[in-house]
């Protein structure tokens, strides 16, 4: 698992040795970061966050392409000392902030903070995007014209209207599906 581009690129993440966490493939986040660029621009500035944030590679990419700040949160303290240590080896531990906690506590933390850029890639069938989406949208966190990037399983039943949001984009790579959602029919 590696950085794709900018500043960190070809860095080699650590990754877990178990297989408890699923990280995004390379493949997955280039294609990603593709669809994200086009729809955004370049990420020079844009504050991010991270929920289930595994081994941090999602947002240590966009830290890598010019992103501002990512949050980092996971539940895992194995999680969040992987986020760390791959934050070190690619120079971005002074824009990342990591979060040890469930999401639904660690949220409410940033009432009246907005994100460009949000990324969810909670246990797959799990059924908790839902959840997630409208937390982020009580707490008013989805900056406007921002995007919701979700992560689910291709099998997984994934609501495409998650009032304010809606599913602008939905693209399925082998096992994955990633679904963009925004408040903007961009």
């Amino acid at each position: 698992m590696r950085i794709i581009s900018g500043t960190a690129r070809g860095k080699q993440l650590r990754n877990f040795k178990s297989n408890i966490i699923r990280p995004t493939s390379d493949r997955v986040r280039e294609a990603l970061f593709s669809i994200l660029t086009s729809k955004i621009g370049n990420l020079e500035g844009v504050q991010v966050l991270d929920i289930c944030a595994g081994t941090g590679a999602l947002g240590i990419e966009a830290l890598s392409r010019g992103a501002g700040r990512s949050v980092f949160i996971d539940s895992s303290r194995q999680a969040t000392e992987l986020i760390a240590h791959n934050c070190r080896i690619c120079n971005v531990e002074e824009q990342a902030e990591i979060i040890k906690s469930g999401f639904s506590s660690a949220l409410p933390r940033f009432k009246g903070s907005v994100f460009e850029l949000i990324f969810i890639d909670p246990p797959y069938n799990k059924g908790m995007l839902r959840e997630i989406i409208t937390r982020i949208s009580t707490l008013k966190l989805l900056a406007s014209g921002g995007i919701i990037c979700a992560e689910e399983s291709k099998n997984a039943p994934v609501e495409t209207d998650i009032r304010p949001y809606i599913c602008i984009d939905t693209r399925t790579y082998g096992d994955t599906r990633i679904c963009l959602f925004s408040t903007d029919e961009a």
